[in-house]
C-alpha cells in the first residue's frame, strides 16, 4: 500500500508538468533541474539560462519571449534559479584538493523513496543527487551548504555562563504588621468613668492615660492588698495579694501609687500600652465594659508590610530574601527599598495569584494601610549559570529545542531544559555544555529542513517492501 502512494505522488507530479509541457509554456527540459548548457554555467552563475513569466507565473523558455502586450520575459541566470538542492560548493583550493568525499548512494531529487547505488535520472531526466559518507545521519542533523547558510542569514553563538537577571513587576498594597497592632480591654466586669481626650488617628505613646476605669471587681482586690500590706504581711501572702491586682492587669503605675498613698482611689487610670495610631475608639463616658470588650485598638506603623500579588507562573522564580523597589502610587517621586520576608503558602483560587510579604521601615508614616504600590522584584542569582539567547529556543508546545552548530555546514537539534530568563537570556539546565554553538537567528528555517529531512526518511521507510510472512509467523497469527 505504501508503494503505491509512493509511486502515486510521483505521477501527480509528472502529470503536471506533463500538462504544462504540452500547452507549450515549459521547454522539454526543466529548468529548475538547472539542465543549461556547459558554457552558461561557467560564466559564475550570471549567465541567462531560461526566461520566466514576468508575471511570476509558471512559464518558462529557454529563449527569449514576449507577452501578448509586449513585456519581454524576466531572464534567469543560473545564481537565481531555486532548484530541489543545492549546486555543490565551489571546488577546494589545490591544497585541499586531494580529500575527496565519498558518496554511499544517490536519492530520488524530488524525495521520493528511491535510492541508487549508482549515478541515474529519474522519468524526468533529473539526475539523481548524490549522498556522501557521514551526511545521512540518524541523529537528525542536518547539513547545509555554505551558500544556503548565508543567504538564510543563520548566526551561531557559543554557550557560555553568564548571570541571568529579571524583574517581576507586580501591584501590592500596604497592610498593618500584625505584630504591632494590640487592643485594650478589661478583664473584669467595670465601667468607663471618663475617656482623655483622644480620638481616632491621634498618636499615642506608651503609658499615655486613655481612661480611668471604675470596677468593683477591682477596688476590692485593691482593700485586700492594702489591708496585707497595713497588716505588716510579707512572704508569699503579700505576693499572692499584689498578683491578684497583677491578674487583673492593673497598670503598674496604679499599684505603686496604691502602696504610696496607701488609699483606695474610686478609678484608676488605663494607659496605652504601646506607641502607635489609635485605628479603633469605642470607649464612651459612663458606659459599661464586660470582660474582653474592645475598647481601643493601637497600631504601631513604623515598621509596614507590603503585600505583593504575583503571577502563578512567576512563583518559581522568587525567593525568600530576593530585592524588591516598592514606588507607592500616593507618594510619587519616593522609593523604598526592601526584601522578600515571606511567601505565603497559599494561592489566591480567584486570581490564580500568589502572595509576597515585603516588610518595610516607615518613620516618617509615608506608608499609609491600603495605600497601592508597584512593585518591582529582581529575581535570579550573582551566580554565572549556562545560558543562551532567548532567540535560540524553539517552542513546539510540548518541548523546547535548541540547534547546535556542529560546523562544516552541520546542525543537529537538541532538546533542552529550561530555567529563569532575563536580559535577553535564558538559563539551560540540561541539554547543552559550555562551548558549544547555538544558532539564534534564521533556526526555524534549519528546523524545518530538518523536519523535512526527518519526514521524508521516514516515508521512504514505510514505502520500503516489506520481507514475506514465513510459515512460523502465519502460525503465530492471534497469539499475544
Amino acid at each position: 500500500m505504501n508503494r503505491a502512494v509512493a509511486v502515486g505522488a510521483a505521477a501527480v507530479l509528472c502529470t503536471a508538468v506533463g500538462a504544462a509541457y504540452f500547452a507549450g509554456s515549459i521547454p522539454r527540459v526543466n529548468p529548475l533541474a538547472r539542465a543549461v548548457t556547459s558554457s552558461a554555467v561557467a560564466a559564475e552563475g550570471r549567465a541567462t539560462i531560461y526566461y520566466q513569466d514576468p508575471d511570476g507565473q509558471p512559464f518558462y523558455s529557454l529563449t527569449p519571449r514576449k507577452t501578448s502586450d509586449g513585456r519581454a520575459w524576466r531572464a534567469v541566470p543560473a545564481s537565481a534559479d531555486v532548484g530541489f538542492d543545492e549546486p555543490e560548493d565551489p571546488p577546494a583550493p589545490a591544497a585541499e584538493a586531494k580529500t575527496e568525499r565519498k558518496i554511499t548512494y544517490y536519492r530520488n531529487p524530488m524525495g521520493l523513496p528511491d535510492t541508487s547505488p549508482e549515478p541515474k535520472k529519474d522519468s524526468m531526466g533529473m539526475d539523481y543527487i548524490p549522498v556522501y559518507e557521514g551526511e545521512d545521519t540518524d541523529d537528525g542533523s542536518v547539513k547545509l551548504s555554505p551558500g544556503r547558510i548565508q543567504r538564510t542569514g543563520a548566526k551561531s553563538e557559543p554557550v557560555v555562563r553568564r548571570p541571568v537577571r529579571s524583574v517581576i513587576r507586580a501591584p501590592g498594597t500596604v497592610q498593618e504588621d500584625e505584630r504591632r497592632v494590640s487592643v485594650v480591654a478589661l478583664r473584669f466586669e467595670g465601667f468607663i468613668d471618663s475617656v482623655t481626650n483622644v480620638t481616632t488617628g491621634d498618636h499615642v505613646h506608651k503609658g499615655e492615660p486613655l481612661m480611668n476605669v471604675y470596677s468593683p471587681a477591682l477596688s476590692s482586690a485593691a482593700a485586700e492588698y492594702l489591708s496585707a500590706i497595713n497588716a505588716g504581711t510579707t512572704g508569699k501572702e503579700l505576693k499572692g495579694a499584689r498578683r491578684r491586682l497583677e491578674n487583673l492587669a492593673m497598670p503598674e503605675p496604679a499599684i505603686r501609687e496604691l502602696e504610696r498613698t496607701r488609699e483606695i482611689s474610686l478609678s484608676v487610670p488605663w494607659l496605652a500600652p504601646q506607641d502607635g495610631n489609635i485605628v479603633e475608639r469605642n470607649a464612651v463616658n459612663g458606659m459599661r465594659a464586660g470582660p474582653g470588650d474592645v475598647l481601643f485598638r493601637i497600631a504601631d506603623h513604623r515598621l509596614v508590610w507590603v503585600i505583593i500579588d504575583i503571577a502563578e507562573r512567576d512563583l518559581n522564580q522568587v525567593s525568600v530574601g530576593a530585592r524588591v523597589t516598592i514606588r507607592p502610587r500616593g507618594a510619587s517621586g519616593q522609593t523604598f527599598v526592601g526584601t522578600v520576608a515571606l511567601i505565603y503558602p497559599h494561592l489566591n483560587a480567584q486570581t490564580r495569584t500568589a502572595r509576597l510579604r515585603v516588610e518595610l521601615p516607615n518613620p516618617d508614616e509615608v506608608l499609609r494601610p491600603e495605600m497601592y504600590v508597584d512593585a518591582e522584584i529582581e529575581t535570579g542569582t550573582p551566580d554565572p549559570v549556562l545560558a543562551v539567547p532567548e532567540s535560540a529556543v524553539l517552542h513546539d508546545g510540548m518541548r523546547q529545542v535548541v540547534l547546535i552548530d556542529k560546523k562544516e555546514g552541520r546542525f543537529e537539534p537538541r532538546e533542552v531544559k529550561l530555567g529563569r530568563c532575563g536580559d535577553g537570556y535564558i538559563e539551560v539546565t540540561e541539554g547543552v555544555k559550555e562551548g558549544e554553538a547555538v544558532v539564534t537567528s534564521a533556526n526555524f528555517l534549519i528546523d524545518a529542513e530538518s523536519n523535512l529531512k526527518a519526514a521524508l526518511k521516514g516515508f521512504a521507510e514505510a514505502a520500503a517492501p516489506q520481507p514475506p510472512a514465513t510459515s512460523d509467523d502465519a502460525n503465530n497469527v492471534g497469539e499475544p
